[in-house]
């Protein structure tokens, strides 16, 4: 399908970034196992690994005709020492069933997804048994960003079955490069989705016309499936105030739903009548059927304790 969108009058295109966080994924790498501890595949920019060093000093024996003399000198054996935890304890939130149902998917194939399991077929997703949540970067944020990110959040439930919510504000800024586990700021957990509003300037992704940033960072368990873990949205601050100052809230709850679209796990698509087209100019305020379909099979992922 021609993609070639042409914008109404006199309101401009805004052309949405390729997913940009986390940064493409360095080689799979594998450790061995330690136990009790589980192994992780290495995804994006996701350093998922548990390692413990041991260092054990063997005795020195000193012997000296027959029979054997007794040991003169042991070096006592050192206890082993844990690395400091890079993945947080498993199971944080977990439920034994799914906290929510997806809708039924419309009838359409308007839809791609980011990334698929080893079957090149089953969608990369969130778990669903545990809730997303999200915070709220508070730097450079416009006014009312609380009441639009609850109200997209509300919106991202309906669609997905997922059980978005709304965890507070927090001092950490968007931006690329963002560690999936900060326990010092979130505790021992996979960090929340954040979103924020930067600038041009602060994030380089949104130079030019580009309205938004978003993705996010996967993890699995050894021979098990993907699920995303957490995620990531930068918003353009001053395009944001511009909208805002002008009237065009509904635009700009479009473009933060199209970004969280993404954090699901949804690419873009050549359907310019679907909310997840590349660009926007204002037409399509709200996900039609085929952002519908896929966000349905997006909500129906695997449920994974183990991370």
């Amino acid at each position: 399908m021609d993609h070639d969108q042409q914008p109404a009058p006199g309101v401009p295109a805004y052309p949405y970034a390729p997913p940009a966080w986390p940064p493409p994924q360095p080689p799979l790498q594998q450790y061995p196992p330690v136990p009790p501890r589980r192994r992780h595949r290495v995804l994006r920019s996701l350093l998922v690994l548990v390692a413990v060093v041991g260092l054990v000093a063997a005795g020195w024996w000193l012997r000296s005709g027959e029979p054997p003399a007794l040991p003169l000198v042991t070096q006592p054996t050192t206890a082993p020492v844990e690395a400091p935890r890079t993945v947080p304890t498993p199971g944080f939130q977990e439920s034994d069933e799914p906290l929510g149902t997806p809708p039924p998917a419309p009838d359409s194939d308007s839809f791609a997804f980011i990334a698929r399991q080893d079957d090149d077929t089953t969608p990369v997703a969130y778990d669903p048994c545990r809730p997303v949540d999200v915070v709220l970067s508070t730097d450079g944020a416009p006014e009312g960003a609380e009441a639009m990110l609850t109200d997209a959040l509300t919106r991202m439930t309906e669609v997905t079955g997922l059980q978005f919510r709304y965890a507070g504000p927090t001092d950490e800024a968007p931006g690329g490069g963002r560690a999936a586990y900060q326990p010092d700021r979130y505790g021992d957990r996979w960090a929340p989705v954040l979103v924020g509003w930067r600038t041009p300037e602060q994030e380089p992704g949104l130079a030019g016309d580009v309205a938004g940033l978003g993705g996010s960072a996967s993890a699995g368990p050894q021979g098990g499936p993907l699920v995303y873990v957490t995620g990531s949205v930068t918003l353009d601050g001053p395009e944001y105030a511009t909208l805002l100052v002008d009237g065009d809230a509904e635009l700009a709850r479009a473009i933060l739903l199209h970004e969280l679209g993404h954090v699901v796990g949804l690419a873009h698509v050549w359907d310019d009548t679907q909310l997840m087209a590349s660009t926007t100019s204002g037409g399509v305020l709200d996900f039609a059927d085929g952002d519908l379909a896929g966000l349905a099979r997006l909500g129906a992922g695997e449920c994974v304790p183990e991370l």
